[in-house]
């Protein structure tokens, strides 16, 4: 079956029907702060319950029946906007087929960081690798609480070849210039990167450099994708 065509946006030329897509992207507020953590723990909880429900391909309707707690209550609690009794936990997690203690486990999890010195990352290779070409991963968080995996590379391009790697996968990436020139190819679309100069698109379609103009060649890159289940 035949893929579509990965929709490309120019930042600086949007059109209408482009506008509200990126005005969405801009609504999180990055300086906002949780509530103190004791407030957290509701919030855990009720993610939780949700989403131990929608595994279970029921609605809260049916959750209400099977444990004879009030829609409203059930309401508040996935919202997070109540304490829930040890009871009405106890009642849920029957109903769910989960230990009470699964409901914790949000608010249990560590927030994690990787620090990486410079010119410590590690160095690895990736399908295609050629000689010359030099791939570091910057960073890897298992099991975060955002359900995505990141992985940020050091791409280094030293030396010339004959034919480049094509790459296919699932998931977002992000391109970022630091040195030399290199004609990057993301679909039927080629693009001239220089230092400064960026690339977001859909990794399903294939891409990856087409000619290496000027070397060396360092970007970073920065994939993202679905955290799967039971990482």
């Amino acid at each position: 079956m035949a893929k579509s065509k990965a929709k490309e946006i120019d930042i600086g030329r949007t059109t209408d029907d482009e506008r509200p897509a990126l005005k969405a992207a801009f609504l999180q507020d990055p300086h906002a702060l949780r509530e103190p953590k004791e407030n957290n723990l509701e919030i855990a909880i009720g993610h939780e319950v949700r989403a131990f429900r929608k595994k279970l391909g029921i609605t809260v309707t049916d959750l209400a029946t099977a444990t004879g707690i009030s829609l409203g209550m059930l309401s508040k609690i996935e919202n997070g906007n109540i304490s829930p009794s040890l009871t009405t936990l106890q009642s849920l997690s029957r109903a769910l087929g989960v230990p009470v203690t699964a409901f914790f486990r949000r608010y249990e999890e560590p927030r994690n960081a990787v620090f990486v010195k410079a010119g410590e990352g590690v160095e690895l290779e990736r399908r295609g690798t050629r000689a010359g070409h030099q791939y570091n991963l910057l960073g890897h968080i298992d099991n975060n609480t955002a359900g995505v995996v990141v992985e940020p590379y050091l791409i280094t391009l030293s030396a010339n070849s004959d034919t480049f790697p094509a790459f296919q996968h699932e998931g977002m990436e992000f391109l970022y210039m630091l040195e030399g020139e290199v004609v990057y190819r993301h679909g039927d679309r080629l693009f001239t990167m220089q230092p400064g100069d960026s690339l977001f698109f859909d990794a399903d379609a294939r891409h990856g450099p087409e000619e290496l103009v000027k070397l060396p060649i360092r970007y970073l890159s920065i994939i993202s994708y679905p955290q799967k289940q039971g990482m």
